[in-house]
């Protein structure tokens, strides 16, 4: 999985396609700043009340095309919130390319304050984005069959690739001793996620990380009628499950358990400040307040803005797909995003 996305030159994000956008235009996924400006209009506010009680510093990881970048520099500017700096974290040096003009594009007075790393930074303070980062990270296809858990691996059969099992290494097993699986079943696990956010309790000084994408708390990932696990591919739009037809050609993604995420973030020291659906978020952040002004403005694009918000909100849509977590150091305020509608005792 690692290499079929991040491979220099081969990889889906290393490979220079294009993936985020309409299917017209060649992508393969749309994302939620793509849709409307107003998903990093509210955003910003929630990024505001972050760095008020933190440092004026935004650090993004995995930017994508660089749109929400753009509309939280332009919302965070007539809020009079600007950040001292824009960090960027990304890999790709074709998706810096782009994340940069499309900045320079959309806000060209601020593209000065915003700045590419190479990596995590030592120390840091202020508020960490990351939007549909953490379902790219790699994961561990398990089984769990009578005589024991297997590691489902790679195998070539012919000339295609193909499944292959092997008893699981122990620090798999020790992992997957704590979930509430009953065998036969197949599922995944995410070492890597939990591993990057424990990271941050030894970098995060004081701010908050709001990481935002698609999943589950551990008791509905791992319920018995999702036998199968959360591994698909997209392409043009299309979800599949051939996850060896088209490598480095498919985006390839699992669902975010979140209960190892906030386990992950309360065990290196972190504080989870709140847990919630995307709908509700936006909707606590004034998303309904900004598309009602975006009417009032020009009815024309509020009519359109409010398509892209019904997919937004929606619980047949994103709405309830997507979840938010804050997990943060030295944040004493409750944040408005969790006002209503807090999950965290689902974890």
């Amino acid at each position: 999985m690692e290499l079929a996305l991040h491979c220099p030159g081969l990889g889906y994000y290393g490979g220079g396609a294009q993936v985020f956008g309409a299917s017209d235009a060649g992508g393969d996924f749309v994302t939620a700043p793509e849709l409307t400006p107003l998903f990093g209009q509210a955003l910003a506010v929630q990024v505001g009340q972050v760095m008020a009680a933190s440092e004026p510093t935004v650090l993004e990881v995995g930017a994508g095309s660089g749109r929400l970048a753009a509309d939280l520099l332009l919302a965070l500017d007539a809020a009079s919130q600007l950040p001292a700096h824009y960090l960027i974290l990304e890999l790709s040096g074709e998706l810096r390319a782009r994340q940069r003009a499309t900045i320079a594009a959309a806000a060209p007075a601020l593209i000065d304050r915003v700045a590419w790393l190479d990596g995590l930074p030592e120390t840091f303070s202020g508020c960490v984005v990351a939007n549909e980062l953490l379902d790219a990270m790699p994961v561990h296809a398990l089984a769990w069959r009578d005589g024991g858990l297997q590691e489902r691996g790679v195998t070539v059969a012919g000339e295609r690739f193909a499944w292959s099992e092997r008893p699981a290494p122990d620090y798999l097993a020790q992992a997957a001793s704590a979930l509430p699986v009953v065998a036969p079943y197949e599922s995944e696990i995410g070492p890597a996620a939990a591993g990057w956010v424990a990271e941050w309790g030894h970098r995060l000084a004081r701010g908050a990380l709001l990481l935002l994408d698609y999943g589950l708390p551990r008791h509905e990932y791992y319920h018995p009628g999702r036998n199968g696990g959360t591994l698909r591919c997209h392409y043009r739009h299309r979800a599949h499950d051939e996850l060896f037809s088209w490598p480095g050609l498919s985006d390839i993604t699992a669902h975010v358990d979140f209960t190892a995420v906030a386990e992950a973030g309360h065990g290196a020291g972190l504080d989870v400040l709140g847990y919630t659906n995307q709908a509700s978020f936006l909707i606590n952040l004034g998303l309904g307040e900004l598309l009602a002004a975006r009417r009032d403005a020009d009815q024309a694009s509020g009519l359109r803005a409010a398509g892209a918000v019904q997919l937004l909100i929606s619980p047949n849509e994103m709405g309830e797909l997507f979840k938010v977590i804050a997990l943060g150091r030295g944040i004493e305020v409750p944040l408005h995003g969790f006002r209503r509608g807090d999950r965290t005792h689902a974890l």
